[in-house]
């Protein structure tokens, strides 16, 4: 299984690195150092953990929040396959994607649950409002 530096753990969960540290130093989320000392988050963890994220728990500082030109990178939270299609689900910091792809694709690019992707959007209408 995938682990994570906290610093790609930050980026997965859209926050600073003080902020994935500050998480795991309170035990949101645990850690385990490798061979060279450095602290790492096992892939499940922080697939479970950046749900709760995405639901609101964790929130302690005053997040910014910015576009990412439809690219979204995150952490793969679900794979559900049929026996053509397949259900895909990221976390990417707040926003939960979910994406429908054949099983052939979800087999060709090996996703699983902890796994770092990317998912990108394309669309001819995309509306924004204000609250």
């Amino acid at each position: 299984m995938q682990s994570y530096t906290i610093g790609q753990a930050a980026r997965l969960l859209g926050v600073s690195p003080d902020t994935a540290r500050r998480w795991a130093d309170a035990g949101k989320v645990a850690t385990h150092r490798d061979e060279s000392g450095r602290r790492l988050i096992d892939g499940r963890a922080l697939a479970a953990f950046s749900i709760e994220v995405g639901q609101g728990a964790g929130e302690d500082d005053d997040d910014s929040y910015s576009s990412a030109r439809n690219a979204f990178p995150g952490i793969v939270t679900a794979v559900k396959l049929g026996d053509v299609a397949a259900q895909v689900e990221i976390q990417a910091g707040p926003h939960r994607l979910v994406s429908l792809l054949t099983r052939e694709a979800v087999e060709e690019l090996g996703l699983e649950v902890g796994m770092q992707a990317t998912a990108r959007v394309k669309s001819t209408s995309v509306h924004i409002d204000r609250v």
